[in-house]
């Protein structure tokens, strides 16, 4: 399902399948399940109350899987069919009731008493009206006093000189990875391209998102109805300050 986006003057179709579609085939072995996911799994099973939890963006199952494991009940969005793919051909991973579409928009059931997205996903909504969107759908599927987790970083503009960034994130004796980013600081947007070069040729993964900031986060809650209720450093806790470069916010209903 797509929507439209627009920067600056110019006009462009945003699939939100995308991003998923196109790094599928290499997502886990960019992303793998390590001690991160372990500890996200523990602090939502914590909160998971009797389930199931729905994760928006539940890919091929980084958080959910570790969270099966823990003996909570699972349910997912996801828009990309080739990441649910991945998901499906994996242990537990073909069990899990899944809705195919664009979270801020699909109708997420319920009630839930967690709602959960990880790993900057709600930042894959690239407009301010999608976002605003997908709390009231998160705030719609809550049952009452339910919760509504976030895993996200902080902005930190002092990343892009003179709009732009260029960075080489990984070298080994057969490859190399660039990350390359734009920044429009006016539409809160950054369009990023993550470069591998290697011997099998080269691969491009692109990705656009719009950050926003955790008092930003905090006013499209309260326009849901939700309310802060904690909000730390990571999983692993800690106190969020001003040095903080993520957060863990849980926002729950008034």
């Amino acid at each position: 399902m797509g929507s439209i986006s627009r920067v600056g003057n110019q006009h462009e179709t945003h699939d939100p399948a995308a991003y998923g579609d196109r790094i599928a085939d290499v997502y886990d072995d960019m992303y793998p399940e390590d001690a991160s996911a372990g500890a996200a799994a523990d602090v939502l099973a914590s909160l998971a109350e009797d389930g199931p939890v729905l994760e928006l963006g539940i890919g091929t199952g980084r958080l959910a899987l570790p969270l099966i494991r823990r003996g909570v009940a699972v349910h997912g969005v996801e828009s990309s069919q080739a990441m649910l793919d991945r998901l499906r051909a994996k242990p537990s991973g073909e069990n899990i009731p899944v809705v195919v579409g664009d979270f801020s928009r699909v109708d997420l059931g319920g009630p839930y008493p967690l709602v959960f997205v990880g790993f900057n996903t709600f930042f894959a909504l690239i407009s301010q009206e999608d976002q605003i969107r997908c709390f009231a759908n998160v705030a719609a599927a809550l049952a009452e006093g339910g919760r509504f987790v976030m895993e996200a970083f902080v902005p930190d503009l002092g990343r892009f000189d003179r709009g732009q960034r260029t960075s080489t994130s990984d070298v080994t004796p057969n490859s190399v990875a660039i990350e390359s980013s734009v920044h429009d600081q006016a539409t809160q947007t950054v369009t990023s391209a993550h470069t591998v070069i290697s011997a099998s040729g080269t691969h491009i993964y692109p990705v656009t998102i719009r950050y926003a900031w955790p008092s930003e986060l905090d006013l499209m809650a309260r326009l849901a109805g939700l309310e802060l209720e904690n909000r730390w450093a990571s999983w692993h806790g800690g106190q969020f300050t001003s040095e903080s470069g993520g957060h863990l916010s849980v926002w729950r209903t008034l």
